[in-house]
């Protein structure tokens, strides 16, 4: 009864466009009336249970990753992965969209955040697709099922997220995600291959061996910094969070002294964003902690896995099950607050089944990564109508196929683990 209060308030509230954290406290402080605990004692609890939710080392590595992408994208960065991301791939059937598959991967791995890669490379790839005859909605949607990648090609703020929630390696996760990232971008090329086919989008230029090296030269700085943040992390040199840190340092001087694209006026505005978007992030983490502890309280995970145990025991289909109900979730809650909130229900029940801590974790990534792009409250599809000048109900018709290619390759990472945890056994993980 107290979650089913909890859930009637909660979505209500979403209902009525309250933002997601401050429904997610109210439906709590309900849920915690429910349960017929004192009102003192609740709100003791939740100022409690809030102040431990975010006093976690890990996290810090949030705010410091997101801080990284912005200073990256607005230094320089971007414009030259895409130009060498264009000389390796410019010259295939729709090359341009291969352009943008491709430049969004190698930015994945520098933010780690959807909405930051979607629009970073969105601004420059968007407005050139349609000048050279991309259909609008299709260059939009195909720009935001790419930026998708970024919470799954590490760093990975959903992985540190799962990570800090789960008491799990946070090196592990990373590694975890380069093979399905790798694979979900392969599957949006060949889209474009057959978009490309289909509607007649051209070739680029074909570069040679020459100019290719001297793009890479140009960009080889910004390729790099994954290399530093990753192998600092599995080397040990350096902790995820302390990682973040010298991922901000590394991008920081690059965009004011390398590239000298990066101004001191900028930087100002950049850290106000970074901080309201962090503070967002970290507050909604902190409601979801007080939830957490209402179900724990009232033992809703274990009562979850009872109920889907009793339709089957078998591992592939509570598997399959879970993936509708993310898929579903993603579609109408902001994927951070899906993981928050799902999170420590779902694990409990795969370990119940014997599934992999670390493949659930890049698994559940994956499919609320997809949430970013379907309708009605996916942020990259709003990014990207707004940069195409697309309306959002063309860009949701558009995004059918992108959708289709993701949910694909989700079922292939779901049903071959190896896909996942081939990488961070190899390492000793």
């Amino acid at each position: 009864m107290s979650a089913l209060v909890f859930l009637f308030i909660f979505i209500g509230l979403i209902l009525v466009r309250v933002p997601v954290s401050f429904a997610l406290g109210l439906g709590g402080l309900a849920m915690a009336l429910a349960i017929d605990m004192d009102f003192m004692v609740i709100l003791t609890l939740f100022a409690q249970r809030i102040f431990v939710g975010i006093d976690v080392f890990l996290l810090l590595a949030i705010p410091l990753f997101i801080l990284a992408g912005a200073l990256m994208e607005e230094g320089g960065a971007a414009i030259r992965l895409v130009n060498f991301a264009s000389a390796l791939v410019g010259r295939f059937r729709g090359g341009l969209g291969h352009v943008t598959v491709l430049s969004t991967m190698f930015f994945s791995g520098i933010s780690g955040s959807a909405s930051a890669d979607t629009a970073a490379v969105g601004s420059v790839m968007i407005p050139a697709m349609k000048r050279k005859g991309y259909h609008g909605p299709f260059a939009a949607v195909l720009t935001a099922g790419s930026g998708a990648l970024g919470p799954i090609i590490p760093p990975s703020v959903l992985l540190v997220i799962y990570g800090a929630m789960g008491n799990m390696s946070v090196a592990a996760l990373f590694l975890g995600g380069f093979v399905p990232g790798l694979i979900i971008g392969l599957g949006l090329m060949c889209l474009v291959w057959y978009m490309a086919r289909k509607h007649g989008y051209p070739r680029e230029e074909t570069v040679g061996p020459r100019e290719i090296f001297e793009r890479f030269v140009q960009a080889i700085l910004a390729l790099i910094m994954p290399i530093i943040i990753l192998g600092g992390v599995f080397g040990g040199v350096f902790t995820a969070t302390e990682s973040a840190a010298v991922a901000v340092a590394y991008a920081a001087l690059l965009g004011l002294f390398v590239y000298r694209e990066l101004t001191w006026s900028q930087l100002a505005r950049i850290l106000y964003t970074t901080g309201l978007l962090s503070a967002k992030v970290m507050f909604l983490i902190a409601v979801a902690t007080f939830i957490g502890f209402l179900f724990a309280t009232e033992q809703i995970p274990l009562a979850a896995a009872e109920f889907l145990l009793t339709i089957s025991k078998e591992p592939w289909v509570v598997l399959l099950l879970v993936n509708i109900l993310l898929f579903g979730i993603g579609c109408v809650l902001e994927v951070a607050a899906a993981l928050i909130i799902l999170g420590p229900v779902l694990i409990p029940i795969m370990q119940q089944i014997g599934v992999d801590p670390v493949h659930f974790g890049v698994v559940m990534v994956v499919n609320l990564a997809i949430g970013t792009v379907t309708p009605p409250v996916g942020n990259c599809l709003y990014i990207v109508s707004a940069i195409s000048n697309e309306s959002i109900i063309r860009c949701s018709i558009a995004v059918i196929p992108v959708i289709a290619v993701m949910f694909a390759a989700l079922m292939v990472i779901t049903y071959i683990p190896e896909t996942v945890l081939f990488v961070p056994r190899y390492f000793g993980y």
